[in-house]
């Protein structure tokens, strides 16, 4: 851009400061973590992302997760298309909530689910629907796990073997945390010493088995197992929050995965194509314990809505039809055999699941728990964020969170990738 050329991405950021706070709808986006403006985007297509100014970006972020069929599919669009000619939202039953609920159940086995508007929405409620079956009040999260930001999951990570919840947030009061319990992720003897203790307080654990909010934390089956086997014994239900890995790495999610059954599972992202959805389920005879069948209250003007059913129906269609699952796999390895070497000779590692993969910019074995990632690598990713999109290529703006693969990606995105990263690491020092 020459000095006569506007910088209309700049001034609109501006403006959005003016009247958004921090400028951004979700804080991340204001690249706090990494310094700088975020680019304002004005177009999506394929893999590419167009801001304000006319410049295009090659997208790992994919809005997060949920675009895994890319910008702007042809079906996804089309189905949109023909639902808004026949209405934006009814505050009724709907076809398409119908359609799309058996689709994930078809999919992935689950009995019975409710669809909400937000991944925050379904573990909310997914929650509130353990307490009222068990009829117990304690909580228990992991520490390095993201579960959206209802108050009660607001927590700071605790350490050794579990502390109660101190919020992470103000506005936050503290009877709203006090019921939650927070345990180092990867550590049975922790979880055991827990339950020993408190066992027969505790109505359910929340956990991604795929943990992807704070690093891609990759568990063990073994240790998953356990906390399976150690809720059953307790009577404490356990809930498999999937909102990311959900469709991501593999048809049936985490749970198909590790061959590990939860009592109660959320999705997002994919499942509205786009749109904002949230979905949560499980065993019908816990489902059931919801309004009307049940005491346990749940509502939501828009959930369900029309246009995020027809989106989310359409993804998971095009996924099928395109073996798409099988498409990202391969997608994933030609990945891991370019980046990974690459990584490897800067004192990183290359973690990957599926459709999802990060960088783990420190010396020795990828981390499994929020304790094992160092602060060195935050100041590597600073440079390598800015060397890549000042080439065109966009990653999430903090060193916390994952990378996506979408089926609009190809081998020669990945090449690109690669490419600018060997840039990027001659002019970084290694930790």
């Amino acid at each position: 851009m020459n000095s006569n050329t506007t910088d209309r991405s700049k001034s609109l950021f501006e403006r959005a400061q003016a009247v958004i706070p921090g400028g951004v709808s979700s804080p991340v986006r204001a690249f706090q973590a990494v310094g700088g403006e975020p680019p304002v985007i004005v177009k999506g297509s394929g893999s590419i992302l167009t801001d304000a100014n006319g410049k295009e970006y090659l997208d790992f972020v994919c809005s997060w997760g949920p675009l895994i069929l890319g910008h702007s599919h042809p079906a996804v669009n089309q189905a949109i298309t023909t639902q808004v000619a026949l209405g934006t939202t009814f505050g009724a039953p709907c076809e398409g909530e119908v359609l799309l609920a058996e689709e994930i159940q078809k999919l992935t086995g689950v009995d019975s689910l409710r669809f909400v508007s937000s991944g925050t929405e379904a573990t909310m409620s997914a929650i509130r629907l353990a307490r009222g079956v068990t009829g117990r009040d304690k909580l228990v999260k992991f520490s390095g796990c993201y579960h959206g930001h209802a108050d009660h999951l607001l927590v700071k990570a605790g350490s050794g073997l579990a502390t109660f919840g101190e919020a992470s947030s103000a506005g936050v009061p503290k009877a709203f945390t006090e019921c939650t319990l927070v345990l180092p992720l990867d550590d049975e003897r922790a979880l055991e010493e827990l339950f020993a203790k408190r066992g027969d307080e505790i109505a359910v654990v929340i956990i991604e088995p795929i943990p992807a909010n704070n690093g891609l934390l990759l568990q063990r089956q073994s240790f998953l197992k356990r906390l399976r086997e150690i809720t059953r014994e307790n009577g404490t239900l356990l809930i498999f929050d999937e909102v990311i890995s959900g469709f991501r790495v593999g048809q049936g999610g985490a749970r198909e995965l590790y061959a590990i059954e939860p009592d109660l599972v959320t999705y997002g992202k994919i499942v509205g194509g786009g749109l904002p959805v949230g979905a949560f389920g499980g065993k019908r005879e816990f489902m059931e314990q919801l309004a009307p069948l049940g005491p346990v209250y749940q509502a939501g003007t828009l959930s369900g809505n029309p246009l995020a059913m027809a989106a989310g129906l359409a993804t998971l269609k095009a996924l099928q039809d395109s073996d798409g699952w099988a498409y990202l796999e391969d997608l994933g390895q030609f990945l891991e055999s370019k980046l990974g070497p690459l990584l490897a000779e800067n004192d990183a590692t290359l973690v990957r699941q599926g459709s999802l993969f990060w960088m783990s910019l420190q010396p020795g074995d990828a981390p499994r728990s929020a304790e094992g990632i160092e602060g060195v690598a935050a100041d590597r990713y600073t440079h390598l964020f800015h060397s890549l999109l000042n080439e065109g290529v966009a990653l999430a703006p903090s060193a916390y969170e994952v990378g996506f693969l979408s089926l609009a990606h190809t081998k020669g995105d990945i090449d690109r990738l690669v490419d600018a990263l060997t840039r990027a690491f001659a002019e970084v020092p290694v930790a």
